[in-house]
């Protein structure tokens, strides 16, 4: 039988390893395992936003300089119109997967994190877990073990009030960006997402409801950014991935919590997935310090409350090109307005601002 911990954390992905941080700075125990060996990649825009950056940071965790590329801004390209607005405060940073991974492996293992590399947890009891028939006490459970979660289904909160998908497929490619933004690009039948990532690599994402659709065809929707990676080699090979929205009846019971991907998840489009990790870790550091449970769910909840209303605003323009132009006309002609809603969604402006910023979009699309 393996020593006890206060915190066992089933995942050893970002989620996992937020959590992990702050329950260790609320001076718990806390051991982590997964079943494979780091740096765990994951296909996706790596992309942080401000939010997202003080996040992490507030987890006692920064990415040095040289290993990321600060941009400044988002940018929506459409039908030959683009609109961009700068971050009303701070920056977004790209940097690869890996690069994160290890960066918070290597702060979590200071700070005392305890990680067991390629151990399969096998099954849970109400006083620990269970590794390959081996045995370990735990006072607490997370389950950050993405969206395919076992915990959540041996814990029997696997009930789902809502569920969707969508596909995506990730490759680098080494070339300089033109660009100090993200870039999101909409096409009649997906989006692209180019982040710059350092001086000399962007990351080019694509995403749709065709599970199908690859990149290299996907690139043909969108012609300027193919001719700007044409003939360039890749920084890596195309590697694909599951973008899910889901929202679950519960997020706890018992001893057992969960969080990231495993505890629901709004669509890739608004590039809050890690942001709203690294604030349930928070949130759940709390309720597990003060030995309760209970407000996480709720407290879950409100948090995912604006990422999904965001959400939700963008997926509406997904096949509808022509209210999508009559949006992009509206952002080309009020800038100012697409910089609102930029601060709605990275948290900078509260909801009254944004139901102003809404009627403001609508005046303007009646006249656009």
């Amino acid at each position: 039988m393996h020593k006890g911990t206060d915190v066992f954390v089933v995942g050893g992905g970002p989620a996992g390893i937020a959590a992990a941080l702050a329950a260790r700075r609320r001076g718990l125990e806390v051991t982590v395992a997964d079943g494979c060996s780091p740096p765990i990649d994951k296909p996706c825009g790596e992309g942080l936003m401000p939010d997202g950056i003080a996040a992490l940071q507030r987890l006692g965790v920064s990415i040095p300089p040289m290993e990321a590329y600060r941009f400044r801004g988002i940018r929506f390209v459409s039908s030959g119109l683009s609109a961009e607005a700068a971050f009303p405060d701070g920056y977004g940073l790209g940097t690869r997967r890996t690069i994160l991974h290890r960066v918070m492996i290597e702060h979590a293992e200071r700070v005392g994190v305890r990680f067991l590399w390629r151990a399969v947890v096998t099954g849970l009891r109400a006083d620990g877990v269970l590794m390959q028939g081996e045995f370990m006490p735990a006072r607490w459970i997370i389950g950050a073990d993405g969206s395919g979660s076992r915990v959540r289904r041996w814990a029997g909160l696997d009930v789902h009030r809502q569920i969707e998908q969508r596909f995506a497929f990730r490759r680098h490619y080494r070339v300089a960006p033109w660009a100090n933004f993200m870039e999101l690009h909409w096409g009649a039948r997906s989006q692209l997402y180019v982040t710059p990532i350092s001086s000399e690599e962007v990351c080019v994402a694509l995403i749709s409801r065709d599970s199908g659709l690859r990149l290299d065809e996907g690139l043909r929707e969108f012609p300027e950014v193919a001719e700007r990676v044409r003939g360039v080699a890749s920084g890596s090979a195309e590697r694909g991935a599951v973008s899910v929205t889901r929202r679950l009846a519960r997020v706890c019971g018992g001893k057992v919590a969960l969080i990231g991907d495993a505890s629901g998840g709004v669509d890739a489009i608004t590039g809050e997935g890690l942001c709203l990790a690294f604030k349930q870790a928070e949130l759940l550091a709390d309720c597990l310090a003060s030995g309760d449970l209970a407000p996480y769910h709720a407290g879950h909840r409100a948090l995912a409350r604006r990422p999904v209303i965001m959400s939700r605003l963008m997926l509406v323009l997904e096949h509808r090109e022509r209210l999508r132009c009559r949006v992009m006309r509206a952002f080309v002609r009020e800038p100012k307005l697409f910089g609102r809603l930029l601060a709605t969604h990275v948290g900078a402006t509260s909801p009254i601002d944004f139901a102003t910023n809404g009627l403001a979009l609508s005046w303007k699309l009646l006249t656009a």
